[in-house]
């Protein structure tokens, strides 16, 4: 009995009061240190790129992260918070596969990387090639009778473009976008824009384009001329 009088019953309250506030606590802080998941879709991100070559894939899928922690963290996290990332600093040109695990994903530091969709990325790369290409204005519009055109004349003639080499090379001319020169007689100017269709391809230096479209008087029929 004195043992239980000096162990349990000294303080007896006091004892009582601090288990109901250790209780109260773990009831507040355990619920959002239970485990829970998440899929986070992120784009992957390239590190490292040599200078020299260019991505010539058309289509780069985004990684589906799915990871695990406390409860808390969890319901706080942002899709900025995880970063998928590999490393191209030792590619050269042609197909190369990288294996996507979770030592390629950035993440806080309590989460756990579960799952990585997809678990491999299949990439093509080409030499990094520039060159300039000549600009084809593209008219249309119904002309006003008796009016034809003359002649277009178009400010800057040729744009710089640059991408993968492949692409490049098969890249002959870029476009306007359309100029409607309906009702114009004499001349009319117009500003545009180069248009590349090659999603590939990019436009060094992109500027308006200047277009000059001369009109003149058809020829009438049976003039002899």
């Amino acid at each position: 009995m004195e043992l239980f009088r000096r162990w349990v019953l000294h303080n007896f309250w006091l004892k009582i009061l601090s288990l109901l506030i250790a209780t109260g606590l773990w009831m507040t802080i355990a619920p959002n240190q239970q485990p829970a998941e998440v899929a986070v879709r992120v784009p992957i991100e390239f590190e490292h790129v040599p200078w020299t070559l260019e991505i010539s894939s058309t289509a780069i899928p985004e990684a589906q992260i799915r990871v695990r922690g406390p409860e808390r963290l969890i319901h706080d996290l942002r899709a900025t918070d995880i970063h998928a990332e590999l490393d191209l600093a030792a590619v050269q040109a042609g197909e190369r596969t990288f294996d996507l695990t979770a030592q390629q994903i950035l993440r806080p530091r309590d989460l756990q990387v579960v799952q990585v969709v997809p678990g491999q990325v299949h990439l093509s790369f080409d030499t990094r090639m520039t060159r300039e290409v000549v600009v084809r204005p593209r008219v249309v519009g119904n002309f006003v009778t008796g009016e034809q055109i003359a002649k277009v004349l178009v400010d800057p003639e040729r744009i710089t473009i640059v991408g993968p080499k492949q692409h490049v090379e098969g890249m002959d001319a870029a476009t306007t976008d359309p100029i409607d020169v309906s009702g114009t007689t004499t001349q009319g100017t117009f500003v545009t824009n180069a248009y590349v269709s090659d999603p590939l391809i990019q436009v060094v230096r992109p500027e308006p384009v200047r277009v000059i479209v001369v009109m003149e008087k058809t020829p009438a029929v049976g003039s002899g001329h």
